[in-house]
């Protein structure tokens, strides 16, 4: 009889999760373990890409390198998990219900951006998150040039000076000079709670953060949050009044919903908390990776971010390890001690890091073109090629991107 391993979710971690599995039970040559991917959608969308112009095309089909390597792909979402009884409840995207059982689980369904109870966050803010919120508002920008010229449509407001903030915020100058003319003067506003801009990234990187942001017009408002946004701007918690037809919230993610459904403890992300080798503790059978894993890097204290560069070789750990342990094979430990971060600084350049106190390694062009690679090359799939797509999964092919 044969068995399966299923995998929840085609992003950078889950693909990584399948081809990984499909590589050691090649190796193996085992044929009775079916690997069984669920997702919504079988592309691998690009979201790292998302702050950048032309959205929709930020996405990579994955139905050929799956039947090249042997996952069986399912276009569904699931809605309940049941770990007592290794099993989950899916919507196919027919409309059509259903059960499937598995005999080892691979959690990778990833984040969404969270929108606070903030009066006026849901209903008056865009965001680059997910492909359509950022095609609605490529489209959104695009459609300013119709509206009278108005200090509130020549101005953007991003709220949120993190990572995204700050590449979105970069972006945001010459977008919308191409949609409303070079003369038109306009203002891009960064509201960011904490005194200082990107508080995540560290003092290392902010000086070229903030020259590159000054040099594109790029202000911030900072020590002090978003109060309230309505249909014409927003009011800051000190009280001040930001005209502006177009709010983008890039404040925080959170893990997908579905790891409250596995009895394992969860971090304040909503993360479930795995061991070295991504198994969800206390919770036999499940292991978690991408952005639903809080998983330690290295041995020194440091955790996973929410980012493509560790959720790819989360992904890579997970599927080995997911297949091995069905296998009864040994299982290799899941390590990434190298981080590293690219935050692209739109026309002005980027700026390249090395290590958790984030030094400064590249700036301007040189890191910009760095960048360029990393997200039109490094961050997609591989060819639909069996040997090469396999190859690209080995656990110990570590990326940084």
């Amino acid at each position: 009889m044969s068995k399966r391993i299923l995998v929840i979710g085609a992003g950078f971690a889950g693909m990584w999760s399948a081809l990984s599995a499909a590589r050691l039970l090649d190796q193996q040559g085992r044929t009775d373990v079916e690997i069984t991917l669920v997702a919504p959608d079988p592309h691998l969308h690009v979201r790292p890409r998302l702050y950048e112009e032309g959205p929709a095309n930020f996405r990579a089909p994955l139905t050929e390198i799956f039947d090249a390597t042997g996952v069986k792909f399912i276009q569904g979402t699931v809605e309940r998990i049941h770990v007592e009884r290794r099993a989950v409840d899916l919507t196919d995207v027919d409309g059509q219900s259903s059960t499937l059982g598995y005999d080892r689980l691979v959690l990778a369904t990833g984040s969404r951006l969270f929108r606070p109870s903030i009066p006026g966050v849901a209903d008056h803010t865009f965001s680059v998150d997910q492909t359509d919120e950022a095609v609605e508002l490529q489209a959104h920008i695009r459609s300013l040039a119709s509206q009278p010229d108005t200090p509130a449509r020549n101005t953007v407001v991003v709220a949120g000076g993190g990572f995204t903030g700050i590449e979105t915020a970069a972006e945001m100058p010459a977008r919308l000079r191409a949609a409303l003319g070079e003369q038109v003067r306009v203002k891009v506003i960064i509201v960011e709670r904490n005194d200082a801009i990107g508080p995540d990234l560290g003092a290392g990187p902010r000086p070229v953060i903030e020259e590159a942001l000054g040099s594109l017009g790029v202000t911030s408002k900072l020590g002090s949050g978003v109060a309230s946004v309505d249909a014409g701007g927003v009011t800051t918690t000190d009280g001040q009044r930001i005209e502006s037809h177009t709010v983008i919230w890039t404040a925080g993610l959170r893990a997908s919903a579905l790891t409250a459904q596995i009895p394992g403890r969860l971090d304040a992300l909503g993360r479930l908390h795995v061991d070295r080798n991504l198994a969800v503790e206390g919770v036999p059978g499940v292991y978690a990776t991408g952005d639903v894993a809080r998983a330690a890097t290295d041995h020194e204290g440091n955790h996973t971010m929410m980012s493509c560069q560790h959720a790819m070789n989360l992904g890579r750990s997970a599927g080995h390890n997911v297949a091995a342990d069905l296998l009864g094979l040994a299982l290799i430990p899941y390590s990434q001690p190298k981080y590293v971060t690219c935050l692209d600084l739109g026309p002005w350049g980027a700026v390249y890091t090395e290590g958790w106190e984030r030094e400064v390694k590249l700036q301007g062009a040189e890191a910009k073109k760095l960048k360029h690679q990393i997200n039109s090359e490094w961050i997609y799939p591989p060819r639909a090629d069996r040997e090469q797509a396999l190859a690209a999964a080995d656990p110990l092919r570590i990326v940084v991107a």
